[in-house]
């Protein structure tokens, strides 16, 4: 049975998420102009292949209060979640991971309270994805709030396996059978291998690009 805030707490957990909506608009409105930025820039070679974003549901925050051993108020999914926000940004090339957190570190009017670089570092199930936490500030009623978002950076590779987890997840109500376990890892690994192959050809491809532009102007 699935568990549910009670009618007292799910309205405010209501007007709690609105704040959560608006800073994970501005975290998104920041994201996008460094994206639009890129593709000046960097054209074809634009490192963002793609942003997206979310607000957890009721029904999710209330589950994960419950797997936490936390209240189910709407104080304590402020307290002690910090991903009710979360943003996702799509990487050409494993290596734009850490180009882009950087990026992300020196915006003005943010703070990075966490990192984890799952990319580096998998966690024992293979996966990999590199998280940030992140606090906005939003002005409202007169006053300012400082709020948490949760930023992931993957490649489509990872994402797909992420995806595929999940719902292997979800089938089995967490509980993997060993040898899906071990071809998930083994998928993983297998990835990990061809984001940095793919990244060397780019690489290459990069270099006699710029060798045939050099012919041409000479």
């Amino acid at each position: 049975m699935a568990v549910k805030f009670c009618e007292l707490e799910f309205e405010r957990l209501k007007k709690l998420l609105l704040s959560y909506e608006w800073a994970h608009r501005t975290m998104l409105t920041k994201l996008s102009i460094i994206h639009d930025a890129l593709k000046v820039e960097r054209g074809a070679a634009n490192p963002i292949g793609s942003i997206a974003g979310r607000i957890k549901a009721p029904e999710s925050i209330a589950g994960k209060l419950h797997k936490l051993n936390f209240e189910l108020t709407a104080e304590s999914a402020r307290k002690n979640l910090f991903d009710i926000a979360g943003i996702r940004i799509i990487c050409s090339y494993a290596r734009d991971i850490y180009y882009l957190a950087g990026l992300i570190r020196e915006m003005p009017g943010i703070n990075v309270t966490t990192e984890k670089d799952y990319v580096t570092n998998p966690k024992k199930s293979g996966y990999r994805s590199y998280h940030m936490i992140i606090e906005v500030g939003i002005y409202h009623s007169g006053n300012i709030e400082t709020l948490p978002v949760e930023i992931q950076l993957r490649t489509e590779a990872m994402n797909f396996w992420a995806t595929l987890e999940h719902q292997v997840k979800y089938k089995y109500k967490d509980e993997i059978p060993k040898h899906l376990s071990d071809e998930l890892i083994s998928c993983a690994d297998q990835i990990a291998v061809l984001d940095n192959r793919m990244f060397v050809i780019q690489d290459i491809v990069s270099l006699i690009n710029g060798d045939n532009e050099k012919s041409t102007d000479i």
